[in-house]
């Protein structure tokens, strides 16, 4: 077998003919991530598992008997936990930790025959917008292995791109899962905060986390989410909603969609990713939506707010990897003081040191009103002017990222530079809002892909699917 699969639904008409069967399927995907480990978007493979595996759902298949998923091989991001296999979120201090239990979304997976294939590299606990922060090396683009594949779920993306598995999970906090899918030509969603558990993600900001897909089409994104989202009682923090119906919708009813002056016309934003946003607004008005512009003046602000908050959270998150109950322990250590300060300084990475800095820094109590209670104050201001724009409009436009994917080492040295590589993705995680990235062809200069962001209101994702599809 030598072929490319877009969708389940491919997969599954190949099954049903009898073209493929699912060991064959499995083997392809594997000798993918052979070809392509130079990529390092795998830190492991889960060979044997995933071959018994498919010989197991081959046989439902030919009973009848097989879950919606039979034919999906997906790969989950390295901070999702899967119980008896390793889960380290891309750090040492977390290295040869085995979980002891599945995360609701795992469980989801594997109660409808997916076949999970491994687990992907990503920056070290989700800290990072280029996946060099990990601390089992840089994922490459498989595009140009040159350039960054975005972060922190990079691997997640590249094995989506690299045609290493049909699917994948990743996190996003504040855009993990959208710039990824920009810079690597693929679809990745956002979920609405609540909408998906986040029991079995280890934890970066617990405010702002969800775990989300990575597609190559609609209809994947679709299912997956049909499977993931819902009520989980292990999540103070989800909806009550048991199950959401992700079917396409046959209505051709025109929409009202805004753009964001500022975010289009900002210095920071390529001319060729403007031209395709334009374009993309042009050809939205020849399917008869409505596009109107408007002002938000409040797009420099956002990281900033952002970054306060996140790091704050990750200062608490974090405070529990002390080098005493599991993971990295320094061998350097003689007491109780020295474990846990030698653990944590050869354990964490310098990213994920700068952020719980940062983080305890604005929590103490000489600037918490300063920095923390402000950041919570214009945190509240942008998610009530957001919403306000939902009572006008029905989808919001954005580029996904200002620039396509970037070099390896470009922007390594800069912190502020890096952490504004999130200035689109990053209001839709400080809402609570849904947000996508879906693929627009390639940035002339680079010849790398381009994404496009909508924005919805919380739990219309539905309405993020159909709009996608309208302009694929």
């Amino acid at each position: 077998m030598n072929k490319r699969f877009s969708s389940l639904v491919e997969i599954k008409k190949n099954l049903t003919e009898g073209s493929i069967d699912m060991p064959s399927l499995v083997n392809y995907y594997l000798s993918q991530i052979e070809k392509n480990k130079t990529l390092n978007a795998f830190l492991e493979v889960f060979e044997k598992e995933a071959i018994l595996k498919a010989s197991e759902i081959q046989q439902k298949i030919n009973n009848n008997s097989a879950g919606k998923l039979a034919g999906m091989v997906i790969a989950i991001k390295d901070n999702i936990v899967y119980k008896g296999h390793l889960s380290s979120a891309s750090s040492k201090i977390l290295n040869e930790f085995e979980s002891l239990y599945s995360a609701t979304v795992v469980e989801r997976l594997l109660a409808e025959d997916a076949i999970i294939i491994g687990r992907t590299n990503c920056d070290e606990f989700a800290m990072g917008a280029s996946n060099e922060n990990s601390a089992y090396g840089p994922v490459l683009n498989a595009a140009d292995t040159s350039r960054v594949p975005g972060g922190s779920s990079g691997g997640s993306a590249v094995a989506v791109q690299a045609d290493m598995c049909l699917a994948t999970l990743g996190s996003d906090t504040g855009g993990s899962i959208r710039q990824p899918a920009a810079f690597t030509g693929i679809y990745g969603l956002y979920p609405t905060y609540g909408l998906v558990s986040r029991w079995g993600l280890i934890a970066f900001a617990s405010s702002f986390d969800q775990i989300g897909p990575f597609t190559s089409s609609i209809s994947d994104m679709r299912l997956l989410m049909q499977i993931i989202a819902g009520k989980d009682d292990h999540d103070a923090t989800m909806t009550q909603v048991e199950k959401f119906n992700y079917k396409v919708n046959p209505s051709t009813k025109p929409l009202k969609i805004a753009y964001i002056t500022e975010c289009i016309e900002h210095p920071s934003l390529s001319s060729d990713i403007k031209q395709a946003t334009y374009s993309v607004i042009e050809k939205l008005k020849l399917q008869g939506h409505t596009i109107e512009g408007i002002n938000f003046p409040y797009l420099d602000s956002m990281v900033p707010c952002y970054q306060v908050l996140t790091t704050a959270e990750a200062s608490s998150n974090l405070s529990r990897f002390s080098g005493l109950t599991h993971g990295f322990r320094s061998s350097n250590a003689n007491d109780l003081q020295s474990t846990f300060k030698k653990s944590r300084t050869e354990g964490f990475g310098a990213e994920v040191k700068r952020r719980i800095m940062l983080g305890t820094f604005v929590l103490s109590s000489d600037f918490y009103d300063a920095y923390y209670t402000k950041a919570q104050k214009v945190r509240n201001l942008i998610r009530q002017k957001t919403l306000a724009i939902f009572e006008t409009y029905d989808l919001i436009i954005t580029p996904t990222t200002s620039t396509p994917a970037f070099k390896i080492g470009e922007k390594s040295s800069d912190p502020i530079a890096m952490y504004l590589a999130d200035l689109y993705t990053v209001q839709a995680n400080l809402v609570g809002i849904p947000a996508i990235s879906i693929p627009h062809g390639l940035d002339k200069e680079s010849n790398m892909p381009i994404g496009i962001q909508f924005m919805a209101k919380p739990f219309n994702e539905s309405l993020l699917f159909d709009i996608s599809e309208s302009l694929a």
